[in-house]
């Protein structure tokens, strides 16, 4: 036997009987945190749902333990910080739920289509009005994916056998992925302009917050339907609202909201809303899949293999940790800054570890890289361990390389990220403990990127500053630095400013008309930690 499993939470049965012929198992729903850590000091593995909370307390009663596995997608009950820290895996099971999740988007397609429930309570009602209840066929029509990730992809598969044309955008998507599913990659506005219902795939995260709101609703094609089964942080629902009541919406169908339970949401009421609370992934096969994919996983890690879901990192030691840890963090800010700029697919990433830094490990830099770029738009979660295969899966190459050149920095951590018309470059480095990006392109300049910063790339002329400051200073944003770089009057230029509050949607289309600013992207990043 591979040693002694506590399982916390209710698991299905199969799930509990491929590890009953493996391991030791105590299966104790229910237990306080108390009990909990009494019953942990000897075991080697813990498999939890949502219930159970596994705090750097409960890590800290349980010597043995080498695995946490998460029977579900999230891991916000489980500490992996100090899991990382203490050498015990996390995995969970973010792909079990694809299927059913795809298959509740078109329930809720069909269901707006042809007016289901509506048809529905009428009959109920004692009424039998056929004409109130003319639909719409799929057949035909222009699906349009927001993010093609491992559930966006089954929403195409399925949309194309029902005779759907589909496109999508995801920026973070080579173009050769989205051929080979027969999926036309657009812009966000040029997707929402064609689409005749429109399906939101993205995660969590501050990017993605608000990524549907007013403009976004007013670029829509008249008439079209929005469905949501990701995060309901990802849609404005006021805006929504508008749109809907105006009629620039046909309907909506949503199985996730911005707090839940919804109570007293409009949304919910709306005559023109289908609504389901939070289920596309409860099916079943879904609650099997995601049994025993972790349970599978937690025999790998007592066997001594590689785990499939990993959610953290291996451990590193104190030493090491204080010595690269500053470089990891660098590398996610990196990443993630670009991240939020991006205006084009990518195609390839290439890292460049220089000077002192070549000295690390390279490998691992380049996962924070990929960790960082990738988090906000993967609808799995990317860590240091599988970022390297989400890149692979989204078909972007990765490629790494060491120099000694750093100019005058000791260690210099370059990004190169290549899209079908160009390359982008971002460089940084760790000055007095703190990230620092020194380079844009072909600027060279220097700031933390940390907190709630404005970029925009312009023509150079004079007063730019000046008219930006003005502008800004007139909608209440407070400025806390500027970066500008440039080489000529006239040519081009990039100016970084970090700001006090987000930027609304009116602030940003005001910075936009300024007549020397081509483009203007709001990006937000972690705080920096000093």
């Amino acid at each position: 036997m591979l040693g002694k499993v506590l399982v916390a939470d209710e698991l299905e049965r199969g799930a509990l009987a491929r590890l009953r012929q493996h391991a030791e198992v105590v299966y104790q729903p229910g237990l306080s945190p108390e009990e909990l850590a009494a019953r942990l000091s000897d075991c080697a593995a813990l498999v939890v749902r949502s219930g159970t909370r596994v705090t750097r307390r409960l890590l800290e009663a349980a010597p043995c333990l080498r695995v946490v596995g998460r029977a579900g997608v999230g891991v916000d009950n489980v500490d992996v910080e100090a899991a990382t820290e203490r050498g015990v895996w996390v995995v969970n099971a973010p792909n079990s739920n694809a299927v059913a999740v795809a298959e509740h988007v078109f329930a809720l397609l069909l269901s707006l289509a042809r007016r289901v429930p509506w048809a529905w309570d009428s009959l109920r009602r004692g009424e039998w009005q056929r004409g109130a209840f003319r639909g719409v066929e799929l057949a035909g029509k222009t699906l349009g994916i927001i993010g093609l990730g491992r559930t966006g992809t089954r929403v195409a598969e399925r949309a194309k056998a029902l005779g759907m044309t589909v496109a999508a955008y995801d920026p973070f998507l080579a173009p050769a992925q989205a051929t080979a599913l027969g999926v036309e990659l657009l812009p966000l506005d040029a997707l929402l302009a064609v689409s005749d219902f429109v399906s939101l795939h993205v995660p969590g995260a501050p990017g993605t917050a608000g990524l549907i709101g007013r403009r976004e609703l007013a670029a829509c094609k008249p008439g079209a339907y929005l469905v949501n089964c990701s995060r309901g942080t990802v849609v404005d629902e006021a805006a929504l609202l508008e749109a809907l009541d105006c009629g620039r919406l046909a309907g909506a169908a949503l199985d996730v909201f911005s707090q839940e339970p919804p109570l007293g949401s409009r949304l919910v009421a709306h005559p023109k809303v289908v609504a389901t609370p939070h289920i596309a992934g409860m099916t079943e096969e879904a609650q099997q899949n995601v049994a025993l994919a972790v349970v599978d996983q937690v025999l790998d890690v007592l066997q001594g293999k590689q785990p499939l879901h990993p959610v953290n990192a291996p451990a590193l030691s104190a030493e090491e940790l204080a010595r690269i840890g500053p470089y990891l963090d660098l590398g996610r800010r990196l990443g993630r800054f670009y991240a939020q700029i991006a205006g084009e697919p990518t195609i390839s990433v290439q890292v460049t570890s220089a000077g002192q830094l070549a000295e690390m490990d390279a490998g691992l830099v380049t996962a924070a890289v990929l960790e960082g770029l990738l988090a906000e738009v993967s609808d799995t979660p990317v860590n240091l361990i599988n970022s390297r295969l989400v890149a692979r899966q989204r078909g972007i190459s990765v490629s790494e390389t060491t120099a000694a050149e750093t100019g005058p920095f000791s260690s210099l951590l370059t990004l190169c990220v290549g899209t079908p018309n160009e390359q982008h470059l971002l460089a940084g480095t760790v000055l007095y403990g703190q990230p620092h990006v020194v380079r844009v392109s072909e600027f060279w300049i220097s700031f933390i990127p940390a907190g709630m910063l404005l970029y925009t790339e312009h023509i150079e002329q004079p007063g730019i500053l000046g008219r930006m400051g003005t502008l800004l200073g007139e909608h209440g944003v407070n400025i806390s630095f500027v970066q500008v770089g440039r080489h000529a009057r006239g040519g081009r230029g990039v100016m970084i400013l970090g700001v006090d509050d987000v930027l609304g949607e009116a602030v940003l289309a005001a910075v936009m008309a300024l007549p020397s600013v081509v483009r203007a992207r709001m990006v937000q990043l972690p705080p920096s930690e000093k």
